[in-house]
């Protein structure tokens, strides 16, 4: 017999059991009376037959059996309502007696009940381990019954007697009976049973016997929970039938889902914790979670890894609270450890990082040179206009021509366009963090002078397990900081092509012609766009890069990879002026304007100038403009006069965008700090 049952269940005689060497001393008035039939009312025998009758009646219902003067009453279509029924003739002072008495009756009633209805199958695998640990008790109740029966055969049990050996395990009983009601009212199952156990132990902690047999029935029902949570700690395996355990899994989710869908929350939603979490693993929850998700990322590569268990570290061996932590703590740590070992040393996550950094983040940007020459016809069509299988097969070349061919995963490098603007493509990310909204549906209406070259963008082909850290979602923050990066080199290499012509034209240069006004606008554009590529490269991305490296480098966990390089990605996009459209907006419109007067600076030139035809172009030209006629001259004066006046539009232009960002920059700069160097490089400019 069970210690914890053994001190509820007093012995009524230290006599053994097997029958009595002498004969009964029972009164042969109780057979009398059972001879007689039950017409005859209780009241009508003498008070001490009275009290054997009751016993015996109590003894039956004690086990569930009605009486001759004691009947059991079940109340239709309430499982856990039971009522007892007295001969109203019966002697007042054992009513009472036997009264006192029914709550232990109604208990074994009510617990038998659950026991037979939760030995389903469909009551889960806890409420099973529960009802098996509930009958082991209930043979254990019904030795003593037999045992007090006994003892009445022999006429040495009264009324007295019978409430006294009952009463100790009356507060069991009576707890127990609080427990299965709940749980039958609510139709618990798994956690929620194991919470209702052990709330209902702490209730009880001024009762230690009764509080040391509710752990003890806890423990018996967390057994078979236990083996669910031993799977998934150390396989990553959710072993869970009737849908017990506290951790979900939501199959509609794949890994696939990491690369093709933007929004996806995989890695989050995959597997999640559920609201009935057993209160003695609440504390450890969350690292349950996590180390049987790393075991699972293993799973999903093909790498069916086990954390090592000895015996006496098995959670079902395990005793007390405080262990159960130990063995949770060592399993995760070693999950972890695996997990991100796999990581970077077979996958190679640094490796893939840098290929990204070198090509999106335009790290190395040789490819990017000869890309933009060989494929600037292409670029310069209208998105819908562009063949990608072109590009690709143009990139493919320029990578094959520079120094991007000895990357082992250059050819993961992709190409594609965008069917939106760079602004218009960040309100539509509605899970950015916009700090600011631009007002008014006109600002984000499409150019109708959109190319290729404002859509173009690169993408990196990623593979599982290396997508749950390189998602869609951080290509995407990847490939808007690209797009900036491309269009900034775009406006910069073309205003580089009409700086070498000013350069070329310089020896002809004279006092008031428009050679030496395009050329200090020209001169101020470069300025302007290579300070805001040197903010954007070497104030943002590269410190940002370095920091994150560094924590890379020290990561215990998947999960602290994940975190340092969305932290990362948020940082460049927020401090690349990605997230404040009205600093964006600004920006664009002033490349807008380099860009037409770069495309103009050509003309505008020759326009003044004719061109130079012999081997001495400066000294020809020099020539002809002292060998004109004073009419020649003239003509010449007001044409040269025409092209000042429309490079002087550029430059006011220029300049009133230039000066309207000084305020706009300032003001920003006091809530966000990193546009203080911006704001210096840039309201330079126009300071010469």
């Amino acid at each position: 017999m069970d210690e914890y049952h053994k001190n509820l269940l007093v012995e009524p005689s230290m006599q053994p059991l097997h029958a009595p060497t002498e004969a009964s001393k029972q009164p042969s008035a109780l057979e009398g009376c059972r001879s007689s039939g039950v017409d005859k009312p209780i009241g009508c025998f003498h008070a001490a037959i009275q009290e054997l009758i009751v016993i015996d009646d109590i003894l039956s219902a004690l086990v569930g059996i009605d009486g001759r003067y004691i009947s059991i009453r079940r109340v239709q279509g309430k499982d856990d309502s039971v009522s007892f029924q007295v001969d109203a003739s019966m002697d007042l002072a054992l009513q009472e007696s036997a009264k006192r008495i029914f709550p232990l009756c109604e208990s074994y009633i009510l617990i038998s009940q659950f026991v037979e209805s939760r030995s389903q199958f469909k009551s889960g695998l806890v409420n099973h381990a529960f009802a098996a640990a509930l009958r082991t008790l209930l043979l254990d109740y019904q030795a003593m019954v037999a045992q007090l029966e006994h003892q009445f055969r022999l006429g040495k049990l009264s009324v007295q007697g019978l409430w006294f050996y009952c009463q100790p395990m009356l507060g069991a009983m009576q707890a127990l009976t609080i427990v299965i009601k709940n749980a039958s009212t609510s139709n618990f199952i798994g956690s929620a049973v194991l919470n209702l156990l052990q709330s209902q132990a702490k209730a009880m902690a001024g009762d230690h016997v009764v509080r040391s047999l509710l752990e003890k029935m806890s423990q018996s029902a967390s057994q078979a929970y236990l083996v669910i949570l031993e799977r998934w700690v150390y396989e990553g395996v959710i072993d869970d039938p009737y849908g017990e355990f506290f951790i979900a899994e939501n199959k509609s989710l794949q890994k696939e889902s990491l690369t093709q869908d933007y929004y996806t929350n995989y890695w989050q939603q995959r597997y999640s914790l559920k609201d009935d979490i057993p209160s003695f693993l609440a504390n450890a929850a969350e690292t349950i979670l996590t180390t049987g998700k790393y075991l699972n990322v293993m799973r999903e590569c093909g790498h069916c890894i086990q954390v090592p268990v000895a015996e006496n570290t098995k959670l079902t061996m395990v005793g007390s609270n405080h262990r159960y932590l130990e063995c949770i703590k060592a399993a995760y740590d070693f999950a972890s450890g695996e997990l991100l070992n796999l990581i970077k040393d077979k996958y190679d996550l640094k490796g893939k990082l840098m290929s990204i950094k070198h090509y999106l983040l335009l790290d190395q940007g040789d490819f990017l040179v000869h890309f933009m020459d060989i494929a600037r016809e292409e670029l310069m069509k209208k998105p819908d206009e562009i063949s990608v299988e072109k590009l690709q097969s143009l990139l493919d070349l320029a990578l094959r021509s520079t120094a991007a061919v000895a990357d082992p995963y250059h050819e993961d490098l992709t190409c594609c366009v965008e069917k939106t603007t760079l602004l218009k493509r960040l309100i539509e990310l509605k899970d950015l963090q916009i700090s600011h909204t631009i007002s008014g549906n006109d600002d984000l209406e499409e150019p109708l002078s959109v190319t290729g070259l404002e859509t173009f963008s690169l993408s990196f082909k990623v593979q599982w397990p290396l997508s749950l850290v390189i998602s869609k979602k951080a290509l995407t923050k990847y490939q808007l900081i690209f797009r900036c990066l491309f269009h900034c080199k775009y406006v910069n290499r073309q205003l580089g092509a009409a700086w070498q012509l000013h350069q070329g034209l310089r020896r002809l240069d004279k006092q008031g012609i428009a050679i030496s006004v395009s050329s200090l606008l020209c001169r101020n554009m470069l300025k302007f766009i290579n300070s805001l590529l040197h903010y954007l490269t070497f104030e943002v991305l590269e410190p940002n890069w370095h920091i994150m490296d560094n924590r890379l480098q020290t990561a215990k966990s998947i999960d602290e990879v994940l975190q340092h390089h969305d932290f990362f990605l948020d940082k460049c996009l927020r401090e690349c002026l990605l997230l404040s459209p009205v600093l964006l907006k600004k920006l664009e419109t002033m490349k807008s304007i380099c860009l037409q007067y770069a495309a103009a600076a050509q003309w505008l030139v020759t326009y003044s100038i004719d061109a130079p035809k012999t081997d001495s172009p400066e000294l020809d030209k020099y020539n002809k403009l002292k060998l004109r006629t004073r009419s020649q001259t003239q003509k010449v004066t007001a044409e040269n006069a025409t092209v000042i006046e429309s490079i002087l539009k550029f430059e006011r232009k220029f300049s009133a965008e230039l000066q309207s960002l000084g305020p706009i920059l300032s003001s920003s700069s006091r809530a966000e700090p990193y546009l203080t160097h911006l704001a210096q490089w840039l309201l330079g400019v126009g300071s010469d």
